[in-house]
């Protein structure tokens, strides 16, 4: 039979990348990039390429299981979902709405449908306790958008920037942050157009390998660090003063605020020298479109919030943001942008809106509720106790911070159900599996990542680029799946509730409940085209008409308009606030305390996260192809570290902190500043489980208290950044 080719969006993380699968006798043979694509040009990587495979792997669940008598068995979805109600019913009758809790994790984000109808499902139970991702990966990202504010026309983009500064990020692996939907080629293009490139890592990444200039610095000074490069470019004149005069308010709070970090003070602590500093600061300052994006090591580093709010100060610092009479080319396809104004949006409270929790007076922000304290509300016995969870494309045993107390936390819980197409860490847990259809037999479109674009500048696209797939390959035979969305509507059916879906095509919450469709569970279960028209609903290009345009399916740019970037009104009352208190306040409090470390004699090595380019997290790390590439999960040294030791490469090392200790095989990386060590999060065993150094290598969230050095708006504690010491295994 000859060769077919069927068009597809990766799911394999939210980059959502247009490829192309080759069949042949019906079943796929190859996944590849599309050369054609007008955003990604051909790119794929190793996930997206395997993700062929992850429908026939032996560990892919092709039936729901429940938990009897200690042993799981297949399950029918339909019985499992009506079984379930019934338990959240009586629990709800026994303990109040808010002993239900949803954790949405980082797939539960790659697919809209069941997203939309997980929070409409919590919504129709009146429950408040919804956890996502956020809060344990980059929550500063949210907090920065309410205290600095937004500027609504949005900032330049990689094809227009003469200079970047990237900061514990590396957008050539993760895909998140920097230079857009292929990173490689978007920043080799770049670097030939004159591009200059900052990065600040304590690793010498692939992107810091690009770099102009890179400050190999200490884990944990980032706040520290861009102060001293605030400093400086005020000091050396840089600055945007009719920006700033205009635009901002809080300049003179802020000259006062980043006095005392001087380069010779926070050379002194952050690992590099003065004279790096104050280039670093001159280099950006020269700049005229430039970006800063910064990723999950500041944000799992103890000072996400001000180290993500201090990069967007210096953006408007330079006044980096796109001006009245420009153009801005994304207009948006299937989700609704910022307004073109060239005007701030104002600074508005990154807390005291929401749901406030029973522990460490943490409560909801704009980030979410906290999931660093979700173990201690399953624990926390009393009235508002959570007694049922359900994790939606999650794993919290391998990716919560506190493994100990997560696990504890699991075993106590009522009711606990997982929605994977596998048997995790957390789903050996669970009380039931819901296993659903993955990748090629769902319908899909490109919204998650256009979705991102409104959150930072190289991320989602460039221009009206949107892509819609139909499914490409039948669920396995025998098998009996769902997805998610039919499972929270039978729910929802079996309660007697209705599900109200709110469009996901806008980033304003107003607007996207305004544009809610109601799901009547006394009707038939919607198709899958209305689903998406509903979750859709008011989106630039309407989910219908894209689907007529065969092109469509294999990703096209959209024929719309650039805007013009408008005035700012003069009745608006919106400004940057690059002074805020709360930003400023924490700025004196480091001032006062950086450099002090009472454990660093007991735990003088830092363990930070490093993200792997061919696997995302915890997700199929029992991959054939996989484990061609990455044999092992291992602890990435640096060989004069190793040396001082008595450590050789290949040998078994255990990684101690305040809280607990892990094993790893150890790997000499002389990328890794000495006195680092980088371990990959989202792997290990649990912690009942015998350690598995080889294989499974440790969890990074062993390491970590979930209670303790924690941030008090968002609740994340150290994840990255961890004192420890490291020792041989004999």
């Amino acid at each position: 039979m000859s060769l077919e080719q069927k068009h597809v969006i990766c799911r394999a993380c939210h980059a959502q990348c247009g490829l192309i699968v080759d069949f042949k006798d019906g079943k796929p043979v190859a996944t590849h990039g599309n050369k054609d694509n007008p955003a990604y040009a051909g790119f794929s990587c190793s996930k997206g390429r395997d993700l062929q495979n992850y429908h026939s792997y032996p560990s892919r669940l092709k039936h729901s299981l429940k938990k009897s008598s200690g042993e799981y068995v297949d399950y029918e979805w339909k019985t499992a979902a009506k079984e379930m109600a019934k338990k959240i019913e009586l629990i709800i009758s026994e303990h109040g709405p808010d002993s239900v809790a949803l954790y949405i994790g980082t797939f539960g984000y790659n697919t809209f449908p069941s997203h939309a109808f997980a929070l409409a499902f919590m919504k129709a139970i009146k429950s408040q306790m919804i956890f996502t991702s956020v809060t344990i990966d980059q929550p500063g990202k949210a907090i920065t958008a309410a205290l600095h504010g937004i500027w609504l026309a949005g900032g330049y983009r990689h094809k227009e920037w003469d200079g970047l500064l990237v900061m514990g990020s590396n957008p050539l692996v993760s895909m998140l942050g920097g230079v857009g939907a292929n990173p490689a080629k978007n920043l080799h293009e770049a670097k030939k157009r004159g591009m200059k490139l900052i990065v600040i890592d304590p690793r010498v990444t692939e992107t810091a390998k690009q770099a102009d200039l890179h400050l190999q610095c200490n884990p944990g000074y980032d706040g520290e660090i861009l102060a001293c490069i605030i400093r400086t470019i005020i000091q050396e004149d840089y600055h945007d003063k009719d920006f700033i005069k205009k635009e901002t308010k809080g300049f003179s709070d802020l000259v006062k605020a980043v006095q005392p970090f001087t380069p010779k003070k926070v050379a002194e602590f952050a690992g590099v020298t003065e004279e790096e500093l104050v280039e670093a600061a001159r280099l950006y300052g020269s700049f005229k479109k430039a970006d800063i994006s910064l990723g999950t090591g500041p944000n799992m580093s103890g000072a996400g919030n001000l180290s993500e709010y201090l990069g967007k100060v210096i953006m408007s610092l330079m006044g980096h943001w796109r001006r009245e009479g420009e153009l801005k080319e994304n207009v948006g396809v299937f989700v609704n942008g910022f307004p073109p104004i060239a005007a701030g949006s104002g600074s508005t409270p990154a807390t005291g809106f929401g749901k406030k929790l029973r522990v460490r007076d943490l409560e909801e922000s704009t980030a979410g509720l906290p999931t660093g304290a979700l173990a201690d509300e399953i624990l926390t016995p009393g009235k508002g106790q959570v007694k049922a969870l359900l994790v939606l494309g999650g794993n919290p045993m391998l990716a919560w911070p506190d493994q100990i107390k997560t696990f504890k936390a699991m075993k106590k819980l009522e009711l606990l159900a997982c929605f994977d197409p596998r048997k995790t860490k957390t789903g050996i847990l669970s009380d039931y599996i819901i296993a659903p259809k993955i990748h090629y037999e769902r319908y899909s479109t490109s919204a998650p990542n256009e979705l991102l674009g409104n959150f930072g500048n190289g991320w989602g696209y460039e221009d009206t680029y949107g892509q819609i797939c139909d499914p490409i390959l039948d669920v396995p035979e025998g098998s009996n799946l769902c997805e998610e969305q039919e499972f929270f509507y039978e729910m929802a059916k079996e309660l007697g509730l209705n599900l109200t879906i709110n469009s996901m095509a806008f980033v304003d919450p107003n607007a996207a409940s305004q544009n809610q469709t109601i799901i009547k569970t006394d009707e038939p279960f919607p198709d899958p085209i209305s689903i998406w028209e509903a979750i859709l609903k008011g989106s630039p290009v309407s989910y219908t008409e894209a689907r007529k345009d065969l092109n469509s399916f294999k990703g096209k740019r959209f024929d719309r308009e650039p805007d013009t970037i408008q005035k700012r009104p003069d009745d608006w009352p919106g400004y940057l606030n690059i002074g805020h208190p709360i930003m400023i306040s924490k700025l004196k409090e480091i001032a006062l305390t950086f450099g002090s470390s009472p454990i660093a004699d007991a735990f003088p090595f830092r363990l930070i996260s490093r993200r792997l380019k061919d696997a995302l997290n915890s997700a199929w790390h029992e991959s054939s192809s996989l484990k061609k590439r990455l044999p092992h999960h291992p602890a990435y040294i640096n060989p004069s570290d190793m040396l001082q030791l008595g450590i050789n490469d290949g040998d078994l090392v255990e990684i101690t902190s305040e809280r607990s200790s892990i094993k790893c095989k150890s790997y000499s990386a002389s990328d890794v500043k000495v006195g680092c060590l980088a371990v990959p999060h989202g792997w290990g065993t649990n912690p009942d489980e015998e350690d598995d150094p080889i294989n499974s290598g440790g969890n990074t969230g062993r390491l970590s208290f979930n209670d303790k050095n924690f941030d008090p708006i968002t609740g994340i504690p150290i994840m990255s950044a961890i004192p420890v010491k490291l020792s041989k295994l004999n």
